[in-house]
């Protein structure tokens, strides 16, 4: 992670070297932004990332029991 004081940063030098790594920008030495690349992804890639309710739903997924591939053919086949 790159870190530049607020008052030395170029918003294109920053944009630039985020494609690369996060840049951190601070106000008298305590963090105020970052700035993250994003090159490649669509803006629903970008939101769903930062979204605090998706991830929780996530965890919450994951917590759950799975089932098997052939367990779930069978409950579709079921009328």
């Amino acid at each position: 992670m790159k870190v530049i004081g607020i008052d030395k940063a170029n918003i294109k030098e920053c944009v630039k070297d985020a494609q690369h790594e996060d840049v951190l920008l601070t106000r008298r030495g305590k963090p105020v932004a970052l700035i993250v690349g994003v090159t490649g992804m669509d803006l629903e890639q970008i939101a769903l990332g930062h979204s605090d309710a998706f991830w929780q739903l996530i965890r919450e997924r994951r917590g759950q029991k799975t089932v098997s591939r052939a367990e779930l053919e069978k409950r579709l086949a079921e009328p």
